[in-house]
C-alpha cells in the first residue's frame, strides 16, 4: 500500500494515493478562464470577505458560474490557494484527505512529515488531523482552501473532520467550499457567529448590465430591451446566457434569435437535461415532468399531478441541490424558466398526449384550494371550456371581464372559447365578453340563451355549491348592463331586484371576495335611472358605489359613478362640482394604472362640457379628442348624450350653428326618451334658431319640451325676449320653481334674462344689480359663455365702475398699469385640468432650479424612475411636453 502510517514518519511526500495510483494533477489546478469570461468586480469584492471569515460557501445551480467566479478570484491571490476539485469517485475518508494534503503541498504550503498521510483509502486517524490542525494554526499567515463540487462529498464522517480541523486551525485556514448543495456543516454556528461569507444563486446570476458586457464579449451587441428580455427568460443565469451566446453568434439575425429561440432546442436543452434531469431518479424525472406544466406549485398539488404521495420530500431535496427548482416560500415552489421550458417539450416526447391532462388535474385541484386565476389559465389550457367558465361564474367573477387588473387577460382567455361550450356558464361569459366590447345584437343573443337554459334549471339536491344561484345572479348583472346600454331603465330596475333577492342565496364572502359585482350592478341601475331623468334616484344608486373605498376590482365603476354623478351636477348646472367629481372620476382607474379605454369616459366628457361653458375652447375640444380616441368601444345612451351637449356647445360657440345642430343629436338607439337629453337636443336647436335671427322658432322648439326642465325654461324666456316680448320671457321666469337644484349655470342666465329685459324697459339699477349679482355668481364658477351670449346690451354695462372690478381678471382683463396697455399677465391664465400632488408640487419646485432628474430623485430620496413618472404627470395635467413650458406654465398658474 502507497505512503506511510499516520504514525510512522516518512523523510519524502508520497506521490501517489493510498491505493498506490498516482494523484491526478488537475485535480489541484485552478480552473482556467475563456476568453469571453467575465469579471464581475461586485462579486470579487464580496469573495474578499473569505479573508476575514473561516468558512466561506458559493453555492449555486449547475452552471451558474461559481467555479469560473473562484478560479478568477484564487488566481490573482498572492498568498497560496490550495486547489481541489472533489470526485465522486472518491471512497472513504482517507482518500479524501490524502488528496486534500496533496493540495496543500501543490499549493507551496510547506507540512513536516511529522502531520503525516493516511494509509488507508477508507479511514484517517484522529491523530493526523489533529497534528494538521496544529500545524495549520501556527501560520503566520492563513492558507486558503478552495474545496470544488463539494457537493460531491456526502460522507457525513468527512464533513465533521473538516469541520474539525477548520476549528482548530483558527486563523491559519480559510475554507471556501463551492457547491451546488448545502454542506453538512453546522452552518448555524458560523453564521450566528459572523464566521461565513455565503455568495448564492441570486448573487451569481447575472444583472442586465453584467449580460449585455458578455453578449458583448461574444461579439453581440443588442438593445437594451432585448439583453433585458434574456436576463429575464434565463433568470441571468451564467450557462443560460453564455450557451445562448454562441448560438445567436452563429445566427443570420442574433437579435432576433435571442428573442425567439425555442429553448428546447439549443445547447441549454442538452446541457439541462445532462446535468439536471438525468442525476435524478426515475420518480423525480416523472414529477418534474409533470410539474413543468405549473406556473407554481406545491406538494399536495404535485401530488394531484404525479397521482403519488412523495412530492415534499423530493421537492426539498430538489431545491436543496440547486436543480434549478426554486422555494417561493409556504411550501411553494416553481422551476426556473428555461428549465421548465425545456421540461415541457421533453414531456410531450416521453408522455405525448398527457399534457391536457395534467392541466384538468391542475385545474381541479386548484378549484378547490379556491386559487381562481390558475384554475381559469389551466382549464383553458386544458381545453375544458365548460369548467372554465363555470369556475368563473360560480365565483361570482364575472366582473373581473369588465373591471379590474385582470380584465384584458380574461377577455383574451375566453376568446378561445369555440362554439362546442354551450353550458349557461359558457353563454353567461360569451354575453359578457360581448358586451364589455358593445355588440349588443351578439351578447343580447347569447343572454337570452343563458336567461332560457337558467330559466329551466333546478339546483341538485343536498347541493351545498353556489352553482345556480351564482349564475343567475351574473345574469342579472348582465342585464342590468343591457338595460343601460339599450336605455331601458324598467329593465334595469327589474334585474336590480332579481339581483337583491339572489344576493341572499349566495354565500357571502363570495360577494366580500367580489365588490365588484354589486359596484357594477349599481353603476348600471344609476345610468338607466340618469337616462330617464330620474336624478335623485340615480344619485342614490351612484353615490353608494363612489363612497366605497376598494381596491382595483372596483375602480372602474366608482369611476363611473363619479362620472355620471359629475354629469348630474352639470346638467343641474354646478360647474365646480361636476368638474371635481369629474377630475376625481379620471383620478379612480390612473391610481391602479388600469387601460384608459376601459370606462366610457364621461368624465372627460363632462370637463369638456366644463370648459365649453368657461369659454376654454381649445381646452374643451382636447378633451373631446381624448374621449373619442381613449374610449371607443364603449357606447350607451348616456354617454353619447354627454358627447352630443359637449361638442353641440363647442360648435355654438365658434359660430358653426349647422354642425352643432348635427352634432346635437346622439347617435345611439334608445328604447325610452331620455327628457333630458331631449330637453338639451332643443337647446342647442334654439341656440342656432336665435343665432340666425330666428327668435320665434327658437321660442317654439323649446315649449315643446316635455316635463319642467329649468334650463330648458331660461333657454325659452331668452329666445322670448329675443323675439321682443319682454313679458312672456318674465312670465317663463316667474313659473319656474328650480327647488334649489339649479346650479349657477342655470341661475345666472336667468339673471341676465332678467336684466336685459330691464335694461329694455329703462330700468338701469335693477338691470346692474341683476347684471352685478350674475357676475358674483359666474366668477366663482369661471362661467364666461352666459355673458358671451348675451349680446351687445351687456358691454356698456360692463365697463361701468361698480361692474367692472367684478368682471376683470376673469371675463375681462384686469386694468392696465399707469394707463398702458393690457398684460399678458393679467390675463386669465387657463385652468389646470388637475390638481397637483404634493410630490408633483416638490418635483415641479426642483425643476424651476434647474436640477436634472438624477439630483431631483437624490433630493427627494426616491428613484430616477419614481422622479420619472412624476414629470409625465406634470406635464400631463399642465398640458406642456417641456421641461421649459411646465415651469412657464406653472408661474403663469401661479404654482411657483
Amino acid at each position: 500500500m502507497a505512503g506511510w502510517e499516520e504514525n510512522g514518519p516518512e523523510p519524502t511526500a508520497p506521490h501517489a494515493d493510498p491505493q498506490g495510483d498516482p494523484f491526478l494533477r488537475t485535480r489541484f489546478a485552478i480552473p482556467r478562464r475563456p476568453a469571453t469570461f467575465l469579471r464581475r468586480e461586485r462579486l470579487v469584492k464580496h469573495l474578499d470577505q473569505a479573508l476575514l471569515t473561516p468558512l466561506t460557501m458559493v453555492n449555486g445551480a449547475a452552471g451558474a458560474g461559481k467555479t469560473l467566479l473562484v478560479a478568477d478570484w484564487a488566481a490573482g491571490r498572492e498568498g497560496s490557494v490550495a486547489w481541489l476539485t472533489t470526485e465522486a469517485a472518491d471512497q472513504g475518508c482517507g482518500m479524501f484527505w490524502a488528496y486534500l494534503l496533496q493540495a496543500l503541498r501543490a499549493s507551496g504550503v510547506p507540512l513536516p512529515a511529522e502531520v503525516g498521510f493516511p494509509a488507508d483509502a477508507s479511514r484517517v486517524d484522529h491523530t493526523l488531523l489533529a497534528r494538521l490542525a496544529a500545524e495549520l494554526s501556527a501560520r503566520d499567515r492563513p492558507v486558503i482552501v478552495v474545496l470544488d463540487e463539494y457537493d460531491r462529498v456526502t460522507d457525513p464522517e468527512i464533513a465533521e473532520q473538516l469541520e474539525f480541523v477548520l476549528h482548530h486551525a483558527g486563523r491559519g485556514m480559510r475554507l471556501i467550499l463551492v457547491t451546488r448543495t448545502e454542506p453538512l456543516l453546522p452552518l448555524h454556528r458560523y453564521r450566528a457567529a459572523g464566521d461565513m461569507t455565503e455568495i448564492r444563486d441570486a448573487e451569481l446570476s447575472f444583472t442586465p448590465e453584467e449580460a449585455a458586457a458578455l453578449l458583448e464579449r461574444h461579439g453581440l451587441r443588442l438593445t437594451v430591451s432585448v439583453v433585458r428580455a434574456l436576463v429575464e427568460r434565463t433568470r441571468g443565469w451564467a450557462a443560460g446566457l453564455r450557451l445562448c451566446a454562441l448560438a445567436a453568434r452563429e445566427s443570420p439575425d442574433p437579435e432576433t434569435y435571442l428573442k425567439e429561440f425555442e429553448a428546447d432546442r439549443t445547447t441549454v436543452a442538452d446541457f439541462l437535461l445532462a446535468e439536471v434531469l438525468k442525476r435524478q431518479t426515475p420518480e423525480t424525472q416523472d414529477l418534474l415532468l409533470r410539474v413543468s406544466v405549473l406556473e407554481r406549485f406545491c406538494p399536495e398539488l404535485a401530488n394531484a399531478l404525479t397521482e403519488r404521495a412523495d412530492a415534499e420530500p423530493i421537492l426539498a431535496g430538489l431545491h436543496r441541490e440547486n436543480a434549478f427548482v426554486e422555494h417561493l416560500g409556504h411550501a411553494w415552489y416553481r422551476l426556473h424558466p428555461l428549465f421548465g421550458e425545456i421540461l415541457r417539450a421533453h414531456l410531450r416526447v416521453r408522455l405525448p398526449g398527457l399534457e391536457p391532462e395534467l392541466h384538468r388535474r391542475a385545474a381541479e385541484w386548484l378549484r378547490r384550494s379556491g386559487s381562481l386565476t390558475e384554475t381559469l389559465g389551466h382549464g383553458a389550457a386544458a381545453g375544458d371550456w365548460e369548467f372554465t367558465a363555470a369556475a368563473l361564474v360560480d365565483d361570482l367573477a364575472i366582473g373581473q371581464l369588465f373591471t379590474g387588473l385582470r380584465s384584458d387577460d380574461l377577455t383574451e382567455l375566453f376568446s378561445r372559447m369555440g362554439p362546442e361550450a354551450t353550458s349557461p356558464a359558457a353563454d353567461l361569459v360569451r354575453a359578457a365578453r360581448d358586451l364589455a366590447q358593445c355588440d349588443l345584437d351578439r351578447g343580447l343573443t347569447h343572454l337570452q340563451h343563458a336567461e332560457q337554459s337558467l330559466a329551466g334549471e333546478q339546483p341538485p339536491a343536498q347541493d351545498d355549491s353556489p352553482g345556480l344561484a351564482a349564475a343567475r345572479l351574473s345574469c342579472a348583472l348582465l342585464q342590468a348592463l343591457a338595460a343601460r346600454l339599450t336605455g331601458s331603465p324598467e329593465r334595469a330596475e327589474s334585474a336590480a331586484e332579481a339581483a337583491e333577492k339572489l344576493q341572499e342565496e349566495v354565500p357571502t364572502h363570495l360577494l366580500d371576495e367580489h365588490p365588484e359585482l354589486t359596484a357594477l350592478l349599481l353603476t348600471h341601475l344609476g345610468s338607466a335611472r340618469l337616462w330617464a331623468g330620474r336624478f335623485e334616484d340615480a344619485r342614490a344608486a351612484l353615490t353608494t358605489v363612489a363612497d366605497r373605498s376598494g381596491g382595483a376590482s372596483t375602480a372602474l365603476p366608482r369611476e363611473e359613478s363619479l362620472g355620471h354623478l359629475a354629469l348630474i351636477d352639470y346638467l343641474n348646472g354646478w360647474l365646480g362640482r361636476a368638474e371635481r367629481k369629474a377630475l376625481a372620476a379620471m383620478t379612480e382607474t390612473e391610481r391602479f394604472s388600469l387601460p384608459q379605454a376601459s370606462g366610457s369616459g364621461i368624465g372627460l366628457l363632462v370637463l369638456a362640457a366644463v370648459a365649453v361653458d368657461r369659454n376654454e375652447l381649445g381646452q374643451a375640444q382636447a378633451l373631446l379628442d381624448a374621449a373619442a380616441d381613449a374610449h371607443r368601444a364603449m357606447r350607451d345612451p348616456v354617454r353619447d348624450a354627454g358627447r352630443a351637449i359637449a361638442t353641440a356647445g363647442l360648435l355654438l360657440a365658434r359660430g358653426h350653428t349647422q354642425a352643432a345642430l348635427e352634432a346635437a343629436e346622439p347617435a345611439v338607439a334608445a328604447d325610452v326618451v331620455s327628457p333630458w337629453a331631449e330637453g338639451h337636443t332643443a337647446l342647442v336647436a334654439s341656440a342656432a334658431h336665435l343665432a340666425e335671427g330666428r327668435p320665434e322658432m327658437a321660442a317654439k322648439l323649446l315649449q315643446a319640451v316635455p316635463g319642467d326642465q329649468v334650463a330648458c325654461a331660461v333657454g325659452a324666456a331668452r329666445a322670448q325676449l329675443a323675439a321682443g316680448k319682454p313679458a312672456a320671457a318674465i312670465d317663463l321666469l316667474d313659473r319656474v320653481h328650480p327647488d334649489g337644484r339649479a346650479g349657477p349655470a342655470v341661475t345666472v342666465r336667468a339673471s341676465l334674462v332678467r336684466a336685459q329685459a330691464a335694461d329694455g324697459a329703462g330700468d338701469p339699477a335693477t338691470s346692474r344689480r341683476l347684471l352685478a349679482q350674475a357676475l358674483q355668481e359666474a366668477r366663482r364658477e369661471r362661467l364666461r359663455r352666459p355673458f358671451l351670449e348675451a349680446g351687445p346690451w351687456i358691454r356698456p354695462l360692463l365697463g361701468t365702475v361698480p361692474l367692472r372690478g367684478l368682471a376683470a381678471g376673469w371675463l375681462t382683463p384686469g386694468p392696465p398699469p399707469h394707463g398702458g396697455p393690457p398684460r399678458p399677465e393679467d390675463q386669465p391664465p387657463a385652468p389646470v385640468l388637475e390638481e397637483l400632488s404634493g410630490r408633483e408640487r416638490d418635483v415641479l419646485q426642483r425643476l424651476a432650479q434647474m436640477m436634472s432628474t438624477e439630483e431631483i430623485a437624490a433630493d427627494l430620496y426616491v428613484s430616477v424612475n419614481t422622479v420619472k413618472t412624476h414629470l409625465k404627470s406634470v406635464y400631463r395635467k399642465l398640458a406642456v411636453n417641456r421641461r421649459h413650458d411646465a415651469v412657464r406654465r406653472a408661474r403663469e398658474l401661479r404654482l411657483l
